[in-house]
């Protein structure tokens, strides 16, 4: 079968940040199934796993990446339950094994879902990585329930991300909450509107902003950008006994007393936890994208997919990287395989 791949982390300027080659086509055993890939996204995780996973060594064998996927099962090992033969499927992956950017899938059957019925494979691969992360950050995380938490204030960081487009539809359309995105050009403060933002903010003043929108604390905060960065105006906005939840990493550590006086939770959301981990709660996931197929084929939720590349070839993951690296990107980047 044939891959995209890396041999050494490279700019993506470069002519070899991805190179294309042949693998042998795997069988699946246990709970895999083996799958054959329509289309993939490309997320922020791809990019940094390419500029770090081999920096200053050259692999023997090319490490193929890719986290979002759609795509028909082609085979089944023998313990698996959920699919069969023929059935179109999505998921996000596991990032402990060989990713999606090839022809064919090696993946656990618990942490995927039947591909939405009444949405295109491009739209289908726009959403398994984000609207998992973001769902389990509202509902894992947080523990929001329409039932307690409906009305309450949410800020959104990020909002006209993959990850914040998604957030701020479960946010208002599952769970009730008054959503408040960050946004600083025109064009992205539009998308957050059309995502569901009930205001939209300009990160590069959040403090004032926010207090300028009538907000003198908000209940929870999302931060998908940069944890470090607005640490200092999270423990500011947060409201006493509020939430904060990040999936961003810190490159030093989170001064955690500053939330000390208003008791206040803070919690990571890392969605390959569950695979990683092989969780006892694993097919959780399966779970989760059973429900947002559902939510997707009744137009409660909207594909995030606003761009689409094509072709299995080191050339479209060059450009799609360059895109997502430029740190402009509206919603998800999708590339589709050809037939």
């Amino acid at each position: 079968m044939k891959a995209i791949g890396f041999k050494t982390s490279l700019p993506i300027t470069a002519p070899e940040s991805f190179i294309e080659f042949d693998l042998p086509t795997p069988v699946p055993t246990g709970h895999q199934l083996l799958v054959k890939i329509q289309a993939v996204s490309v997320n922020p995780v791809d990019f940094k796993i390419r500029q770090n996973a081999a920096k200053n060594v050259v692999l023997e064998n090319p490490k193929v990446i890719g986290w979002d996927a759609v795509g028909v099962v082609e085979a089944v090992g023998e313990a698996v339950t959920l699919f069969a033969v023929g059935d179109a499927v999505y998921y996000a992956g596991d990032i402990t094994q060989a990713g999606s950017n090839a022809e064919y899938q090696l993946i656990d059957e618990r942490i995927v879902g039947k591909k939405p019925q009444n949405i295109g494979i491009e739209a289908a691969a726009a959403m398994p990585l984000t609207v998992l992360t973001a769902w389990e950050t509202l509902f894992d995380r947080m523990r929001l329930s329409p039932e307690k938490d409906a009305g309450k204030t949410i800020l959104i960081i990020g909002g006209a991300g993959g990850v914040g487009s998604i957030a701020i539809q479960l946010a208002k359309k599952l769970l009730g909450l008054r959503v408040i995105a960050t946004a600083s050009r025109p064009e992205t403060k539009a998308w957050c509107e059309k995502m569901g933002a009930d205001v939209v903010v300009n990160h590069k003043d959040l403090v004032n902003e926010v207090r300028q929108a009538g907000f003198q604390y908000v209940d929870f905060i999302y931060d998908v950008v940069d944890t470090n960065y607005y640490w200092d105006s999270m423990a500011e906005l947060i409201k006493p006994q509020g939430h904060i939840n990040s999936i961003t990493g810190s490159a030093t550590p989170v001064v955690l007393n500053k939330l000390k006086t208003k008791s206040v939770s803070f919690s990571w959301e890392f969605m390959f936890t569950r695979s990683t981990y092989q969780t006892d709660d694993m097919i959780e996931q399966h779970h989760i994208l059973t429900r947002v197929a559902a939510l997707l084929d009744e137009g409660v939720l909207t594909s995030t997919h606003t761009t689409t590349l094509q072709g299995l070839k080191a050339s479209t993951f060059q450009q799609a990287h360059a895109q997502l690296e430029s740190g402009t990107t509206i919603g998800k980047l999708v590339i589709t395989f050809d037939a």
